[in-house]
């Protein structure tokens, strides 16, 4: 097997995993070169969190950041008609499914030597990497937009974090951060490659859950798109091991608000589209240009899936159906069943099918924002 490397696909060029970095050295984005994967036998099933998956994870280190990640939830749920299965990723020890992928990238830079990191983020990924690099003894400095959730930049604080609150859209925060990458280390949730290494042990874990198979479809709120990565590096994987014989559709669902990788899949292209870009309240996935929108929307096709936009009013609406199931989520995570609804509609899907709508942040996250559309006082 050859030495695993950070690539840049567009270019192929490589770059080794030993040294710290976070993009090519022409700020490309970078992923890592196809892994073998792992079987069944290598589970270490002493361990309850996502290391178990650790043969998988191409570290060169003997001890890693963890708060035990991992091993969520999958439950029942009927909705819109239909049997599915909710993938309780906000169970994660900061709330959210972006714990996977910081306990993985942090472990990394630790071992490297990295003390101090930066981070830009609408919220749950900030808190991710805030909560683990306290676990792991570093730094954390957080850019996050001024409008974001205050229990999100209230549990940053609450960890030691330094946060910065970015007047302007999302965009904005991100820009504000790259420019800041020349002095701190950039741990970004969006560009490095580890995280992805991270959200990939989804698909472990949902192959594990299913009796070592994969499900027909996975539905997903997607903004940068990781687990859409995640998703289709995890199951190519075990594709490759033989230990799975077809890859899961993949189904991203956007805000009809800010859907720009929908919108491109949608037109048929890769390639950046028109599309407006407003607030929505699905705030997780308010990225209006994913670094990884070519990657995103090729994981997707590959996968036989497809991209979903949804309006404002059907993610309201499903925060609470969700609720009255006994199911509290982030608007985030509610937009995914408002996209499972429209796909079944559709017939992309059949009820009898195995989908798994995965909930990625804590409604807890998002309590002024629920409180708004309750009329109520937070």
């Amino acid at each position: 097997m050859s030495v695993p490397a950070y690539v840049d696909r567009h270019s192929g060029r490589t770059y080794p995993i030993a040294v710290p970095r976070w993009c090519g050295d022409d700020q490309a984005p970078l992923l890592l070169t196809d892994l073998p994967g792992i079987t069944r036998g290598q589970i270490d099933t002493t361990e309850r969190s996502l290391w178990r998956y650790r043969a998988a994870l191409p570290l060169p280190f003997a001890e890693p950041i963890s708060l035990g990640e991992g091993m969520t939830p999958l439950i029942s749920r009927i909705l819109h008609g239909a049997r599915v299965l909710l993938k309780c990723d906000w169970m994660n020890p900061t709330g959210s499914f972006k714990d996977r992928g910081a306990s993985v990238m942090l472990s990394l830079l630790r071992a490297q030597g990295i003390t101090h990191v930066l981070e830009d983020s609408s919220g749950n990924g900030g808190a991710a990497v805030a909560g683990y690099a306290a676990a792991g003894g570093m730094r954390a400095t957080i850019m996050t937009p001024a409008s974001t959730s205050p229990g999100k930049t209230v549990q940053m604080r609450a960890y030691g974090a330094e946060i910065r609150l970015i007047p302007g859209s999302r965009q904005d925060t991100a820009d504000a951060a790259v420019r800041e990458a020349a002095s701190i280390f950039y741990a970004s949730h969006n560009w490095h490659p580890f995280f992805l290494q991270g959200t990939k042990t989804l698909a472990y874990e949902l192959w594990e859950d299913f009796g070592y198979c994969a499900p027909d479809n996975i539905i997903t709120p997607c903004g940068a798109g990781s687990n859409v990565l995640g998703c289709a590096i995890g199951f190519a994987e075990l594709l490759r091991a033989g230990e799975i014989t077809r890859l899961p559709r993949i189904f991203a669902v956007q805000p009809a608000n800010c859907g720009p990788i929908a919108a491109a899949f949608l037109a048929g292209t890769d390639a950046e589209v028109a599309t407006p870009i407003e607030p929505t309240i699905a705030e997780g996935t308010a990225i209006a240009k994913p670094i990884r929108r070519r990657e995103v929307i090729a994981a997707l096709r590959d996968s036989r899936g497809g991209a979903v936009m949804v309006s404002e009013a059907s993610i309201i609406s499903e925060i609470f159906d969700l609720a009255r199931t006994g199911v509290y989520v982030e608007p985030t995570s509610a937009q995914v069943v408002a996209g499972f609804s429209k796909l079944l509609a559709e017939g992309t899907i059949r009820p009898d099918e195995t989908t798994i709508l995965v909930m990625t942040g804590s409604g807890l996250k998002a309590t002024s924002r629920v409180a708004e559309q309750m009329g109520i006082a937070a």
